[in-house]
């Protein structure tokens, strides 16, 4: 009987066996059947179900299955299914919990999605599964820049900054403050510190994922994590005694940005006052501190002075009326977004920054350095009345004569009564200095004696500084700093005085307002990037259709250009020919379609997105005179907005296809070879790519600057602490946003060619190359800076490290630096893919 029941059950087990093998096979083929009729939803359903039941296929179906996840990923992302998207990802990494190409993919959905910490750490595990996948390297090093921004390796970097918080920690400590708490920690290197000299009770709170877990390892390597509670929360979700059990005696911090309160530390200093902070010390009491409040930061100081700068000037404002033969109407206004932040509601923050000590071309004070204004962190009141104070007036005399470009602020911080850290832009620092474009006056000029007049305020969490007007010697009015009157003698004199300030009214109400980017700006002001294309396209549009109207046009840029009137009335008596089709498809605001139609019958295309900046074209369109149909919007002509290159026409082609190569970053666009791949299946015979191919050129440098930027250099810096190794998995090997002309370093060898892009002839490129440099100068090669020739013809280039270039240059920088002498000879080992550039020395 007990034989009988084993053969009876070893049939059962065998008959299983054999209808998993029927149900898993029958799977397959249904599998491959859905495929074929791309239906990737139920294909993928069939393979989860094999994959289940067969786990030995894992290998063999890896290849096909992934395929069918991606393209049902797809479609549930069209479909706007992001919860079913997730769940089959989650599955999938269930199946394959180290899958590199999974995991990454993983990591591109979330990061499209907005969920930024999640997707680095997606792709950080994807680098980790296979550092040779370049896709994954350079998703993760895209979003390493924007999830530990670059200002913490030079911060840490910076031992008088990191010397000067120990030095007032450990002297709050010693006078009594037992219990810290660092509000946004960071790295948690302040609240080591208090540690370091004595605290009895130190807490952390850091809001950023990616900080804080960041935070958690170091605190851990340097055997802290008993002693310093870590929390993931914002300093204004903190409750006692949910997360700390009572109030503490000292709150450090270093949530300031370069105009001192964009990070909100006013907020959470308001906050920390009334509800984590022991009370302050009351004024001329001699008590022991520990049973008092007090913060650190204790107090700062806020200087301006206005200045003259080019770099700023041409970041800011249009300064031509006419490029390239395109008057640009008067009736369109151009401003950048600091400008326009002041009469926005949104929140915009109404600066940008500037190292000042490295801006390409330098700058001229205008004025000597003002005090702006003071605030005390350790006063609640004076805290609280600062969103709410008023708007105070300034008044800064003007010393050199010039042309009015910005004001320039900065700030002094007092830790204590002995310790102070300065952001001027004579001081070596880790910190930029905040830059308010003046923008929207008649006349930008002052002389010595005139008086730069400005309105400030603090709101939003911003300091403000708006309404800057320049007023003459000749008016003789007198304005006292931060008096809300003007103090006039009489009718006569404020009428005079009226008449010598230069305010905003330049801005009628007829006029169109145009919002740019400051890098569209500086591509506005940039004269030969716009007369080049011009007598490229000229070029081209000739060869394709010689008629007298094309042979009259002005494309060299010399010559006499016939009226577009003329030459419309005149092809109206003969047979007017067939249009020429351009499209430029390059990313922001562009004249470019504009310059194209004042090269003879064509039909220009722009895809610009905006409807601000399509109703700013239009305007310069009319009043260049041209027919409305000559330059329309893309954009508007696609049902699917995804698929931007495609025919113009069922039966056209495209005469000229103007594609972005280089982001104004320094990097290579994201796809471009793939866009010039059907870009040239779109072109008709004699039509061109432009630019036509790109020549990448680099040297060999030696600069600490660019080391201090990319690394934290070791346990120096930090004063001992190990910071380095967990902060230094967030490197990426190239920093961008460059000024080659600025940047403090020196050049080893002279300029060599890395590499080719051809747009036009694929056949001539290659992703890698090895290149042979020769060493000029004995030194260490620490960084290959390098920059593109962007060839739109044989015979028009333009050299994007150029003064008037509105781009920035790029830089590998070396792990470890390499010594050599003049004589020797390194190989480069250049590769491109997608937009990432790498290269490796050896000798």
């Amino acid at each position: 009987m007990p034989n009988s029941n084993a053969k009876l059950h070893c049939n059962h087990r065998g008959g299983r066996e054999a209808g998993r093998r029927e149900l898993v096979s029958r799977s397959l083929q249904s599998a491959q059947h859905c495929l074929g009729d791309q239906d990737f939803g139920t294909a993928y359903a069939h393979y989860l179900l094999v994959l289940n039941l067969a786990p030995e296929l894992k290998i063999s179906v890896k290849e096909t299955f992934q395929f069918t996840l991606f393209k049902w990923a797809e479609e549930l992302d069209s479909l706007a299914r992001i919860q079913d998207l997730f769940n089959c990802y989650e599955q999938a990494l269930e199946l394959y919990p180290n899958d590199e190409v999974i995991c990454n993919s993983m990591g591109e959905h979330l990061f499209r999605m907005g969920f930024r910490d999640e997707a680095a750490g997606y792709f950080h595990k994807a680098v980790k599964l296979n550092p040779d996948f370049a896709d994954a390297k350079e998703n993760f090093y895209r979003v390493a820049n924007w999830l530990v921004e670059r200002w913490h390796f030079i911060m840490l970097n910076d031992t008088k900054r990191n010397l000067t918080y120990l030095k007032a920690i450990e002297n709050a400590v010693c006078s009594g403050c037992k219990s810290v708490l660092d509000i946004g920690t960071g790295t948690g290197i302040l609240s080591m510190f208090a540690k370091k000299a004595g605290a009895s009770f130190v807490y952390a709170c850091e809001l950023s994922k990616t900080m804080y877990e960041l935070a958690r390892d170091v605190v851990a390597a340097n055997n802290m994590e008993k002693e310093i509670k870590l929390l993931h929360l914002k300093s204004l979700d903190i409750e006692i005694p949910k997360h700390i059990p009572e109030r503490v005696s000292l709150v450090v911090t270093e949530t300031v940005d370069a105009g001192l309160f964009g990070e909100g530390i006013v907020e959470s200093l308001i906050h920390a006052w009334e509800h984590l902070l022991l009370q302050p010390r009351p004024k001329n009491q001699d008590v022991s501190t520990g049973d008092y409040g007090r913060v650190i930061p204790a107090s700062a100081t806020v200087f301006g002075m206005a200045v003259e700068c080019k770099e700023i000037r041409r970041h800011h404002r249009v300064g031509t009326q006419e490029v390239a033969g395109v008057c640009l109407s008067n009736s369109v206004q151009f401003f950048s977004p600091t400008y326009a932040s002041a009469g926005s509601e949104e929140t915009v923050e109404p600066y940008t920054t500037e190292k000042l000590s490295r801006i390409p071309g330098g700058y001229i004070p205008l004025t000597e350095p003002c005090q702006v204004m003071t605030v005390d962190f350790n006063n609640l009141q004076e805290l609280k009345s600062l969103a709410a104070r008023k708007p105070w007036k300034l008044s800064l005399p003007v010393t050199e004569g010039g042309v009015l470009d910005a004001i320039v602020v900065w700030f002094v911080l007092q830790l204590d009564d002995e310790h102070t850290l300065s952001t001027a832009p004579s001081e070596e620092t880790c910190w930029e200095q905040a830059v308010y474009p003046v923008q929207g006056l008649l006349d930008y000029s002052v002389k010595t004696g005139d008086t730069v007049m400005m309105e400030v305020c603090c709101q939003d969490c911003y300091l403000k500084i708006q309404k800057i007007s320049s007023l003459t010697s000749d008016c003789g009015m007198d304005i006292s700093d931060r008096d809300d009157t003007l103090s006039l003698g009489n009718e006569a004199e404020l009428c005079n005085a009226l008449a010598g300030l230069q305010t905003t009214s330049k801005q009628d109400g007829n006029s169109q307002v145009c919002v740019l980017e400051s890098t569209e700006i500086a591509l506005l002001n940039n004269v030969p990037y716009h007369e080049r294309f011009k007598a490229a396209m000229g070029k081209v549009l000739l060869s394709l259709n010689p008629s007298k109207d094309l042979q009259s046009m002005d494309v060299d840029g010399h010559g006499s250009e016939m009226n577009l009137q003329e030459s419309q009335n005149k092809s109206s008596l003969d047979v007017a020919p067939d249009p020429l089709y351009i499209l430029d498809v390059s990313e922001g605001f562009s004249i470019l379609p504009i310059i194209a139609g004042k090269l003879g019958p064509v039909r220009a295309y722009s895809s610009v997105e905006k409807e601000q900046h399509q109703a700013a074209l239009n305007v310069i369109s009319e009043a260049n005179h041209f027919p409305k149909e000559t330059l329309e919007f893309w954009l508007s002509h696609l049902e699917d907005e995804s698929v931007v290159l495609q025919r113009p026409k069922s039966d056209k082609l495209w005469s000229i296809i103007i594609l972005d190569v280089i982001e104004t970053s320094g990097l290579i666009q994201q796809e471009v070879m793939e866009k010039a791949a059907i870009s040239r299946c779109l072109l008709h015979s004699g039509g061109k790519i432009f630019p036509q191919y790109v020549l990448v050129y680099g040297m060999l440098v030696e600069s600490e600057s660019l080391l201090l930027e990319s690394a934290v250099q070791g346990t120096e810096p930090t004063l001992g602490f190990n910071i380095a190794p967990f902060i230094n998995q967030f490197k990426v090997p190239v920093r961008v946003y460059l000024d080659l002309s600025t940047l403090p370093c020196v050049p080893l060898s002279k300029p060599a060619e890395l590499l080719r892009l051809d747009l036009m002839s694929p056949l001539l490129n290659t992703s890698s190359r090895e290149v042979k440099v020769q060493i000029c100068k004995s030194g260490q090669v620490t960084a290959i800076p390098f920059w593109y020739h962007i060839h739109l013809d044989e015979d028009h280039s333009l050299n994007t490290s150029d003064e008037s270039s509105h781009w920035k240059q790029a830089a590998v920088v070396l792990d470890e630096p390499i010594q050599v002498q003049v004589g020797d000879e390194l190989v480069l080992d250049v590769e491109h893919h997608k937009s990432n550039i790498s290269i490796t020395v050896k000798r």
